[in-house]
């Protein structure tokens, strides 16, 4: 933001809706800004040729219109490629592409920085700088489909960040993604990932959206995710259970519960019991991921032995299960390492 102005990415619909309502102008002409904005990506407001002349300069007066500008990338011998984003006040985000046939997963953040401090993640050891606009997590997604040259199938809001501390602002991306007049992507391929805020999750639950919702769960022992995930000890396991429990029965879709194994903290049979117990009777998926190694932390991979151990015993229970297949492992493909690397 420059000059008091507004960034106009800064705004959700309704608030689009309700600033051009300001200006006098007829709603037809919000789909023409968000169509300009996010399906085509413009870079000012003089692109927008179907608007008005005086319509352009007058939104020209009242906002600014901030652009991401890549800092740095990396491209993995599979095909994923990790971005490092300059926002306009200089502060930095990480976003990921991953290609899989004719298929494009983009991973956004939410926030820049983190202030959930798991453990086994590196964004987290900086704690929280901001949290982001609407528009600069779309940005993300519409920079790695341009880069990649590619249309977006699925995005994720598992990069940096907290999805839901930032709630409002990653639900209107969510929206403008979803749109017709943004980037045309289903609402069952629009997936939330939270470390488990249960306010958020309980909100989500009621949103009219088909979006989905990935939950970091990493141990079903209240005791030993305490330790891995200090941001959200405040919440018990039994009542992020019943959460997750009714969002389910609300919505009809299945919540997937993120377990990164830690070797030598929650991988042993016992912590797999405990997994069990929490899943059995509830509708849910559980994709084990085998954690990475980030610098700064003592996280260590348990063996690939393990790994189908946990996966085997899971199904075995009747729980649907899956191992992650793992994507930019050269490249530190972990949220965080890049945004560290360039700040070092």
């Amino acid at each position: 933001m420059t000059g008091g102005a507004t960034d106009i990415k800064s705004l959700d619909l309704p608030g689009i809706e309700r600033a051009l309502a300001a200006l006098g102008q007829p709603r037809f002409r919000v789909r023409q800004l968000v169509r300009w904005l996010y399906a085509r990506g413009v870079a000012g407001f003089d692109e927008m040729t179907d608007l008005p002349g005086a319509l352009r300069s007058e939104l020209a007066e009242r906002f600014t219109l901030g652009r991401l500008s890549l800092s740095a990338r990396e491209v993995s011998a599979d095909g994923t490629r990790k971005y490092l984003w300059e926002l306009p006040d200089k502060t930095t985000v990480e976003s990921v592409g991953i290609p899989s046939g004719d298929r494009l997963t983009v991973c956004f953040s939410t926030q820049a920085g983190c202030a959930m401090g798991c453990t086994f993640c590196a964004t987290g050891q900086d704690g929280l700088t901001r949290s982001l606009l609407p528009g600069e997590m779309v940005d993300q997604v519409l920079g790695a489909a341009a880069d990649m040259n590619a249309r977006v199938s699925n995005a994720v809001a598992m990069g940096q960040g907290e999805p839901f501390a930032n709630y409002d602002a990653t639900l209107g991306a969510l929206r403008f993604m979803n749109s017709p007049d943004g980037l045309e992507i289903g609402a069952r391929h629009l997936t939330v990932s939270t470390c488990g805020l249960l306010p958020g999750i309980r909100r989500f639950s009621a949103e009219p959206e088909q979006f989905t919702l990935a939950v970091s769960l990493h141990s079903a022992v209240q005791s030993t995710r305490d330790v891995l995930m200090p941001g959200v000890a405040r919440y018990p396991l039994d009542q992020l259970r019943e959460a997750l429990a009714t969002y389910g029965v609300r919505t009809g879709r299945r919540p997937t519960l993120e377990f990164a194994l830690v070797a030598g903290s929650n991988d042993s049979d016992s912590e797999l019991k405990a997994l069990i117990a929490f899943c059995r009777g509830m509708l849910c998926h559980v994709n084990l991921i085998p954690v990475n190694p980030v610098t700064g932390s003592d996280a260590r991979r348990p063996d690939d032995a393990r790994v189908r151990a946990f996966a085997s015993a899971l199904t075995s229970a009747g729980i649907e299960c899956t191992i992650r297949t793992e994507r930019g492992v050269d490249i530190s493909a972990a949220c965080g390492q890049l945004r560290q690397r360039h700040r070092a």
